[in-house]
């Protein structure tokens, strides 16, 4: 298994000077992708609708296709949806991913055409390997499988060879043979839509197997651990899978979930190892084994563009006009069909040569109730240094304003927190939140002030298992589902309520 494990090392290393050709000219490759995607899809309707064949250059392109959201976009994805070919890519589209992105009773169905599964999604996979193999060149994960989570999917009525579901699900059912032999559960334990049926076929599938890594969601992933240490009577994960190496995680901010993490692999820590994938495409991968930050793929097909936090669409930049310090809503043009389309996701740039960025949050996912301007990001590492602090761990959390309509203050954020390891002292975690959020945020340290506008946070601890509840009652169980962090309205905080005490 040596030779085996050395000889899939090479060849995965061997992508790395691709990699490295990209990031030596990355303005260059971007151009390239354009054009390309332009050259491709001239020809369809909204190709024809658009005359992408008459542009130019990007400043065409730019001016005569408008950045667009999802709502703005969908009726072209109904056309492909029922079946009609030639609509955003040539020929017919077949796949269709359900975005877990959404919190609405409505689902967003992203285009999957088949170069975008081989060109962006597939290589996203294999040069998350690759350049985990280049900075751990003594790996040994291949002489084990991977435990990966997926999702379902669903035949995509009346057509009969169209489907839509998790993209987890939609990457399982076109993998190559070789990746279907080295990963954990059996395809089809991995596709059964009862989540919990599904967790205990999963814990008994795997328990005997020689797991050497994990990817996944960490939520859920970490549900599959706790459930697998319960039934097998174990306190550490490396009793079961005592060659377990590195978990691949995506998805969510990761560092509220890391003390779990290593409560389960005591004496033994596995590594952690980034990635930045939706339902839309695979846009970033960790590079460096001590940096946080992730390197922008530029050769998967998609082609950038960056609007400025805060300004409209027409502020939109290509990558060659970015800068560092500066946070950007992401616009992506795609092989799977998307044009200019926002992503709704901001990052910052912290390295032009090479192109590398953290993830700041949504768009769409902070509170602005009293001018506050709170973002994910902020609450994230508030939660992270309270939970430091008070020697506690949050297992999920979400926020949103209530609103004091008698006296003053005008409002709060009322903080619904499921703990794993719940403070001595709440008030004292409820203090450290607050001042944290204040020295991220001068926006909310000038409406905290005094005590006027917005008033102390509120926190009520649910008890555990009241997120999965509530997940669980809007249908959205399963591997590729988060809970939602921010809202500016407090009806979700009222649903999820309602299940703590089911």
């Amino acid at each position: 298994m040596d030779f085996v494990n050395s000889f899939i090392s090479w060849v995965f290393k061997k992508r790395m000077h691709q990699i490295e050709l990209f990031m030596k000219y990355p303005v260059e490759v971007q151009e390239e992708t354009l054009r390309k995607n332009i050259r491709i899809a001239k020809d369809t309707a909204f190709g024809k609708a658009y005359s992408l064949g008459d542009l130019k250059d990007y400043n065409d392109f730019k001016n005569r296709v408008p950045v667009c959201e999802y709502d703005e976009y969908k009726a072209w994805i109904l056309r492909c949806k029922q079946g009609e070919a030639n609509v955003l890519w040539p020929g017919q589209i077949k796949w269709f991913a359900k975005s877990s992105g959404t919190t609405s009773d409505k689902s967003k169905f992203i285009p999957v055409t088949a170069e975008s599964l081989e060109e962006c999604h597939f290589k996203g996979g294999k040069d998350m390997i690759t350049l985990y193999c280049n900075n751990f060149e003594e790996t040994h994960i291949f002489t084990g499988k991977s435990l990966t989570l997926s999702g379902t999917r669903k035949l995509n009525e009346p057509l009969q060879d169209s489907y839509y579901g998790d993209l987890s699900a939609i990457i399982l059912q076109n993998l190559p043979l070789l990746a279907e032999w080295a990963r954990t559960p059996s395809i089809d334990v991995a596709m059964m839509e009862n989540w919990e049926e599904k967790i205990r076929m999963i814990v008994k599938q795997t328990a005997d197997e020689n797991v050497t890594s994990l990817a996944g969601v960490p939520s859920w992933l970490l549900l599959i651990l706790q459930t697998l240490l319960k039934e097998k009577g174990k306190k550490n994960i490396h009793e079961i899978w005592p060659n377990l190496e590195v978990f691949f995680h995506g998805g969510v901010y990761f560092d509220p979930y890391r003390k779990q993490f290593e409560s389960l692999c005591d004496h033994k820590p596995i590594r952690y190892w980034e990635t930045y994938n939706a339902s839309e495409g695979f846009f970033g991968l960790q590079f460096e084994k001590d940096k946080k930050d992730l390197l922008l793929m530029l050769d998967y097909g998609v082609f950038y563009e960056f609007i400025p936090l805060g300004e409209s669409a027409e502020k939109a930049v290509p990558l060659s006009e970015v800068s560092t310090s500066k946070v950007y809503s992401m616009v992506i043009t795609t092989n799977g069909g998307l044009w200019r389309y926002n992503l709704g996701d901001t990052i910052e740039f912290h390295s032009l040569e090479p192109f590398r960025f953290t993830i700041k949050g949504r768009t769409k996912s902070f509170i602005n109730a009293f001018g506050e301007d709170l973002m994910v990001e902020n609450a994230d590492k508030a939660i992270e240094n309270a939970s430091a602090k008070t020697l506690s761990t949050v297992k999920e959390y979400c926020a949103a304003p209530e609103f004091n309509t008698s006296a003053s203050p005008s409002g709060w954020h009322h903080w619904i927190i499921e703990f794993h390891e719940t403070p001595a002292d709440l008030m004292f975690f409820e203090e450290v939140l607050d001042n944290t959020l204040k020295s991220l945020n001068s926006d909310y340290e000038a409406k905290r002030s005094g005590n006027f506008i917005l008033g102390k946070p509120k926190i009520t601890v649910v008890p555990q298992g009241t997120f999965y509840r509530w997940l669980k009652s809007k249908e959205k169980l399963g591997g590729q589902y988060k809970v939602p962090r921010l809202f500016n309205g407090s009806n979700i905080i009222h649903e999820i309520l309602a299940h703590a005490s089911v």
